[in-house]
């Protein structure tokens, strides 16, 4: 029996054991998968009303992944979903620069209002990676400074390719002394070498046009020296198209020539054909490109020439019929239909979500509570200056025309409660309609649900009778086409005046937001045709 016990407990022990290495090897294997960065930062002198934001570099749609306020030391902190491991544009009054994130690191991000971002200090986790980026950087400003461009472009194309091959060796020298300095992860030097390739491409194919163009001759073409190395720059080219929005432009370039004869005998006798179609069939017809660059270049084009918000509804139904049917990478069918919706919102008719809202006095509020009466859903900020100077003026008239047959609901995204009830209290004080808070600002159910984000404050979007959708989004009230909405919702007829102007912020939704490196220019595009 003796023995038995023994063998009993023995044997449980080893269970145990084997427990728990499995719920550690599940904890490390959760630590090692989490997209989460942690992000803490002060920056020193900041004004109250500015908010950081981090968007990713080399995806398809630049949609903030957060957006963080400033308390009154500059102090600000959050959490975003990484959607992988790279280069992240860093906004911030204005401006913009690059910062190397990874999931599940802790990232502290110090500089000063006068400054930042285009200069920051980095500790915790992605201290080393960005030490080495942020002297990497330096290094190219200084050495662009010295290139004579023009004179390498005036030569041969035997000796313009050994001017560039000169330019590569340069930056691998120096990406490779400061490996060595500053002890950098793996990823973030492979994207520095990739960057630097990218940079080199731009040139060349800037090069190719040139020469072409000096030539008359449209079949011009260089010679093998030059295509040798053009096509070793871009040997790996399925990870490049994925790293570097700079390098779908070089890429885009490069078709530029074909896709203008394609869309010009394609387009003939046509009025109602966008360029996304157009150059969606034009891809097709490249055998010789991969199925992941045709995914990137496509949803690049549609968010450059057709998702706008004035897209006509019909364009928007060709768009995302393109977008189901030709891109078939997951994450960019994601990325692109998320960013079209943001822009074009609702399709009208589309029943309008419910969403989590509180008034002042904690109690809950229901958007389903206006059905019998259309409505007005006013999403505004106290941080978004734009809104008291300019908006509040004409909502103050608006409300005031239209109150007798609709209900307005002003949605406060500010980032707490006790926020919302300054500002209300403050900002809306004397409109009539109910005042409710969005529990998280930004990152609430209701921002969410209505592709709300801070460049598109203020917002405004109406809601019929039945709980339908009326409008598309909209960030100008004074706009003639919402006017004429709520004139049809209400029955009533606005008076006609003239449009005044109202400072609104800019949107801002170009999938190269990255800064351009020193040594690039800028390459053309294909031409939009409608």
């Amino acid at each position: 029996m003796k023995s038995e016990i023994q063998s009993f407990k023995k044997n449980n022990i080893t269970l145990m054991i084997k427990k728990y290495l499995l719920l550690f090897a599940i904890a490390l294997f959760a630590v090692s998968c989490s997209k989460k960065v942690e992000v803490k930062g002060k920056i020193a002198g900041s004004a109250p009303l500015e908010r950081v934001e981090f968007v990713e570099a080399s995806g398809v749609a630049t949609l903030p992944l957060i957006n963080m306020g400033l308390d009154k030391d500059g102090n600000f902190a959050g959490t975003f979903e990484a959607p992988k491991n790279g280069m992240y544009v860093i906004n911030y009054a204005g401006k913009q620069n690059l910062i190397f994130l990874k999931g599940g690191q802790t990232v502290n991000i110090s500089g000063t209002a006068a400054t930042f971002p285009a200069e920051y200090v980095v500790t915790g986790d992605a201290k080393n990676d960005n030490d080495f980026f942020q002297a990497s950087q330096k290094f190219l400003s200084t050495y662009g400074q010295g290139l004579n461009i023009q004179e390498l472009m005036s030569g041969d194309e035997a000796k313009y390719v050994k001017g560039m091959q000169k330019i590569e060796a340069d930056i691998n020298k120096n990406i490779d002394e400061n490996v060595k300095k500053y002890n950098p992860g793996k990823e973030v030097v492979e994207w520095k070498r990739t960057d630097a390739k990218t940079a080199i491409l731009n040139l060349m194919v800037n090069y190719e046009m040139t020469k072409k163009q000096m030539s008359g001759n449209p079949s011009f073409k260089l010679g093998k020296v030059f295509t040798d190395y053009e096509n070793k720059l871009k040997e790996n080219n399925d990870e490049m198209v994925k790293t570097s929005p700079f390098y779908r432009q070089y890429l885009l370039t490069k078709m530029s020539p074909g896709f203008q004869k394609y869309a010009e005998a394609k387009s003939k006798g046509k009025t109602d054909i966008t360029t996304s179609e157009l150059f969606n069939d034009y891809l097709k017809s490249q055998k010789d490109v991969s199925q992941i660059t045709k995914d990137y270049l496509l949803a690049f084009v549609m968010a450059q020439s057709d998702i706008h918000p004035q897209t006509p509804a019909k364009t928007s139904d060709k768009i995302k019929k393109i977008i189901e049917e030709d891109i078939k990478d997951s994450g960019i069918k994601a990325d692109i239909k998320k960013m079209q919706f943001t822009i074009n919102g609702f399709k009208i008719g589309d029943d309008a979500p419910e969403a989590s809202l509180v008034k002042a006095d904690g109690s809950a509020y229901k958007l389903g509570d206006n059905k019998g009466k259309p409505y007005m859903l006013v999403f505004y900020a106290s941080w978004n200056p734009y809104i008291a100077e300019g908006t509040v003026p004409v909502l103050k008239e608006v409300v005031n025309f239209y109150k007798s047959k609709m209900n307005f609901v002003f949605v406060n995204v500010d980032d707490t409660k006790d926020q919302f009830v300054k500002t209300s209290n403050a900002m809306m004080k004397g409109i009539q309609g109910t005042n409710v808070y969005a529990d998280g600002g930004l990152n609430s159910d209701i921002a969410k649900k209505y592709g709300v984000y801070g460049f598109k404050l203020p917002n405004f979007i109406v809601v019929d009778k039945n709980g339908k959708i009326a409008s598309r989004s909209y960030v100008n009230l004074g706009d003639p086409e919402l006017i004429t909405i709520l004139d049809k919702q209400t029955g009533l007829s606005a008076p006609k005046v003239a449009p005044q102007p109202q400072m609104m912020p800019q949107m801002n939704m170009d999938p190269s937001a990255q800064p351009a490196p020193p040594v690039q220019e800028a390459p053309q595009q294909p031409a939009q045709t409608k």
